[in-house]
């Protein structure tokens, strides 16, 4: 068998962390793939992964302080780890021993775990608990679909994020328009906004690092095809995709600010929050810091833009979770706390702190959820069966490869006018069908 192209190339990068990690990680069992645990008595001290440190120390400690006044027989250690980390850490630890017991993972790397065959199944567990029916159907679609292994599920969902439209409510109502619900009346809302000469346009666009990911959700809203895969084959370059993506990147310098082609979310971000421009399409993450610019009352968000006949297809964003490791030597304890932390108190404090969609679907009436109306509003669309999620394919090992670096080069080449979206798109649907036969072959599927 072939090995995985994810992991050629990452033994230097792995190594240059060896000594870090032997130094904070606190070993479970020999190593990352030897042995299968045990289930142990349900007490006793665990460990715990932090997969963002930089912003969930502080909640993740008052969650563990209530998990052991509950459960007074097991301690956590808790290890914070820096989010651009994460993947190394979990990579080092597998190769040279010391995985937790319990760690945070993210669909975006959830399938890394899986080939390597270190993450317990967890979809028995959840039938048995009282998160059975409780987890958003969305967020468990998404990480079935990132485990590439069918309906099972080998981390539990505790949060997702959702691509957002944000929109300047007071220049929309300067201009005597009407919110941006639909895809026409987007493109109309960018085209009457711009006054290019006094520096004011109807959209921003994000055309650096990060882009590939929302000129797909343009395209796949506005087609309404909602599946990646027709067979073995991408939808990516169907027409219709090809045609929506024609349009977008038509709104490039005739709409938006020329300096779009090389930015980034932060820099797109601070352009919105700093200008006159109309609209935006980005996630919920960016909420505070236009509170901080603007204010509450000149902005909005509303879920992805729907199409004529009401229907709204986006892509699917990552979905983090909690993970629960094979070599265990103590499940049962590392279980409970995994159950405490994603059910509905735990979930919802931490997702408020995070400013993220709770996976616990009894957080949806939370008294902070419905105070912040772009969470609510995304809440409803994830919840309710309006929105179909196009699960994009993390399972596969190129794909972070394929829709970044690989790739973002050549967007920037289609904003300018020096590639065709056919093209592009062509090029990715080629990458991509090699990736899918290369993965089934390894998988026998």
């Amino acid at each position: 068998m072939r090995t995985p192209k994810v992991y050629r190339g990452r033994t230097a990068a792995a190594v240059s962390l060896t000594a870090v990690l032997a130094l904070t990680a606190t070993a479970c069992g020999d190593d990352g793939s030897g042995g299968s645990g045990s289930e142990g008595s349900g007490k006793g001290e665990i460990t715990l992964w932090d997969n963002n440190t930089g912003e969930r120390r502080e909640i993740w400690s008052q969650i563990i302080k209530d998990f052991e006044k509950q459960n007074p027989d097991i301690r956590v250690k808790y290890v914070g780890i820096p989010i651009d980390q994460v993947q190394q850490k979990y990579d080092t630890a597998i190769d040279g021993g010391g995985l937790p017991d319990v760690g945070g993972v993210g669909t975006a790397y959830l399938s890394n775990l899986v080939v390597r065959d270190v993450l317990e199944p967890v979809g028995d567990r959840i039938d048995a608990s009282g998160l059975k029916g409780k987890l958003v159907p969305v967020m468990v679609d998404g990480v079935k679909s990132a485990g590439g292994r069918g309906d099972e599920m080998y981390s539990v969902p505790t949060s997702s994020n959702n691509g957002t439209l944000w929109y300047r409510t007071d220049l929309f109502a300067q201009a005597d328009l009407a919110a941006p619900t639909s895809w026409t009346t987007f493109y109309a809302a960018a085209q009457k906004l711009t006054a290019a000469g006094k520096n004011q346009f109807g959209y921003t666009m994000r055309g650096g690092s990060g882009s590939i990911a929302p000129a797909m959700d343009a395209m796949y809203g506005q087609s309404g095809i909602t599946s990646f895969w027709n067979g073995d084959k991408t939808t990516v370059n169907d027409p219709r995709n090809v045609a929506a993506l024609e349009k977008y990147v038509a709104l490039y310098k005739k709409v938006t600010p020329s300096a779009d082609v090389n930015n980034d979310f932060i820099k797109m971000v601070a352009q919105w929050d700093n200008s006159s421009i109309g609209m935006l399409t980005h996630n919920l993450a960016s909420y505070q810091d236009h509170v901080k610019a603007l204010g509450r009352d000149k902005f909005k968000g509303l879920p992805y833009p729907t199409r004529e006949d009401g229907s709204r297809v986006q892509v699917s964003n990552p979905v983090d979770g909690l993970g629960l490791f094979k070599n265990s030597e103590n499940k049962a304890a590392a279980w409970k706390l995994i159950e405490f932390a994603a059910s509905h108190k735990s979930n919802s404090a931490w997702n408020e702190s995070a400013g993220s969609i709770p996976a616990n679907t009894d957080a949806a009436n939370d008294s902070w959820v419905r105070k912040a109306e772009p969470t609510a509003a995304a809440m409803k669309a994830l919840g309710d069966g309006t929105t179909k999620i196009v699960n994009l394919p993390y399972y596969l090992p190129d794909w972070n490869t394929i829709s970044k670096s690989g790739n973002e080069p050549n967007f920037q080449k289609v904003l300018l006018g020096d590639m065709s979206a056919k093209d592009f798109a062509d090029k990715i649907a080629k990458e991509l069908n090699d990736a899918q036969a290369e993965w089934k072959e390894q998988n026998k599927t």
